[in-house]
């Protein structure tokens, strides 16, 4: 068999396993669940709602307030914009960008510093990009330090 590894964001709360079955209006298997029936209400992207135990939840999810670079990497694949905790700079933040692998019409600006005409089809890979503090844009490039930081972090 092969192996899988899954990224999604979901919301969640604690709830015990009797008080989701309440919410739920099902019954909850509670056969995971530890002796007080801890875990997690859980509501998926897709609005699905369903009860994790404790243990099942806490080895299969992380907040997106602690996240690892691979894991905001995920988010941003998904569209969020993410960022460093300790960021010092008011607004910063990294998006993913698709490219244009079929290519885009170029500007002016692009046209003349690749030298090709304005108008003709740039093809571009898929990158970061960062919003800094002043407004400005770059492609973003992450250090080491970034890649093994454990403190991204989904921001509005």
């Amino acid at each position: 068999m092969d192996k899988y590894i899954g990224v999604k964001i979901i919301e969640a709360g604690p709830m015990t396993a009797e008080v989701a079955g309440v919410t739920l209006q099902r019954p909850i298997d509670t056969s995971n669940a530890d002796s007080e029936g801890n875990g997690y209400l859980v509501k998926y992207p897709d609005g699905y709602v369903s009860w994790s135990p404790k243990k099942q939840f806490d080895e299969a999810y992380r907040k997106t307030n602690g996240m690892t670079f691979g894991l905001a990497i995920e988010a941003m694949k998904q569209g969020f914009k993410v960022a460093r905790s300790g960021w010092n700079g008011k607004g910063m933040f990294i998006v993913y960008q698709k490219g244009y692998p079929q290519g885009i019409p170029c500007n002016a600006q692009t046209a003349k510093a690749w030298g090709m005409t304005e108008g003709d089809l740039f093809k571009c890979e898929p990158y970061l990009q960062m919003k800094m503090a002043t407004g400005s844009h770059f492609m973003y490039t992450p250090n080491t330090l970034d890649v093994l930081a454990d403190d991204w972090e989904i921001v509005n």
